[in-house]
Parts: structure tokens; C-alpha cells; sequence
């Protein structure tokens, strides 16, 4: 059944059974990889996409909810990734990598709704995203960097 839906900012048709999860067209029809699948249930947050701005776990969101929705990968989210890409970077978190897409998805839906959230705010929202290697620390530590990046002025620089 063709679907229509939104990806990275660009309309897509893919021929799909309705209840296929959203996880498996985006890597198998659509071939973006960045979205990962660990758990399959909805627990871990690897397969953290945006919807209409809200973050989902495409592991469990059939295709037909998707249908004429706006979905965003990581691949269609670097430039409102770029502070928190760099204070991941910056902070050392990554060590497997696996979850990271997840967590930067979350991390930034977060941002996008608290821009200046307290430690506590930010363990209680990224809860649902789990790491194998258990960086959370570096998690927090990374999301409070991006949040003093963005909070800081911008000047422009003259010659």
C-alpha cells in the first residue's frame, strides 16, 4: 500500500503494509541508517526519530501513523544537532556509539521544549533512552554544554 510521509524535509512514497514499523522503512526502503534497532519493544531509545517534532520510537510506530507527517532522522538533523553534536564531542561521550543517534534525538526534542533544563529534568526525559556503555553522566554533562552554547550571545565578527 503506497504511504506517504515527510523525511529529512522531503516527500517520500514507499509501498508498505500499514502496521510495518516506521524503523523498517527508514533503513530498509529509505535506507537511512542513522536510526538504530536494539530492542524492538520500546524501551531503549536507539530508534528515537522525530514526528511532527515529538520524539517516537519508530521500533513501534507503524507506517500508517506516519502517513502525511513530518518525520526528522538523524541524517535530516545535523544543523539543530550542531551544539550538541559538539558538546558530545567535547564531553567524551561516545564509546560504542550504538544509542548515540537515539540520545541526540532525545536530548535535542528536550531542548526543544526546556532550553535550559535542570540535571534533574534532564535524567527524568532522557530516562527511556538507555546505554549499554553507561556514559550518562557525560550525557548530562553534554546536554547542560549545549544548553550554555545556545544560551550564549552570538557577536558578529568583523575584519
Amino acid at each position: 500500500m503506497p504511504i506517504t510521509l515527510t523525511v529529512n524535509g522531503r516527500r517520500r512514497t514507499v509501498d508498505a503494509s500499514p502496521d510495518t514499523p516506521l524503523l523498517w522503512v527508514l533503513r530498509d526502503d529509505l535506507k537511512l541508517k542513522g536510526t538504530k534497532y536494539s530492542c524492538g519493544m520500546s524501551v531503549c531509545g536507539a530508534c528515537t526519530v522525530h514526528m511532527d517534532g515529538a520524539p517516537v520510537r519508530s521500533c513501534v510506530t507503524p507506517i500508517a501513523a506516519a502517513a502525511n507527517r513530518s518525520i526528522t532522522t538523524i541524517e535530516g538533523a545535523d544543523a539543530r544537532l550542531k551544539a550538541l553534536q559538539d558538546a558530545w564531542l567535547a564531553e567524551d561521550v561516545v564509546q560504542c556509539g550504538y544509542c548515540q543517534p537515539g540520545m541526540l534525538m532525545q536530548a535535542a526534542a528536550l531542548l526543544a521544549t526546556n532550553p535550559n533544563p535542570t540535571d534533574a529534568e534532564i535524567d527524568r526525559y532522557m530516562a527511556g533512552n538507555l546505554c549499554r556503555c553507561g556514559t550518562y553522566s557525560r550525557i548530562r554533562k553534554a546536554i547542560r554544554r549545549a544548553t550554555a552554547v545556545k544560551a550564549a550571545p552570538t557577536r558578529e565578527v568583523r575584519p
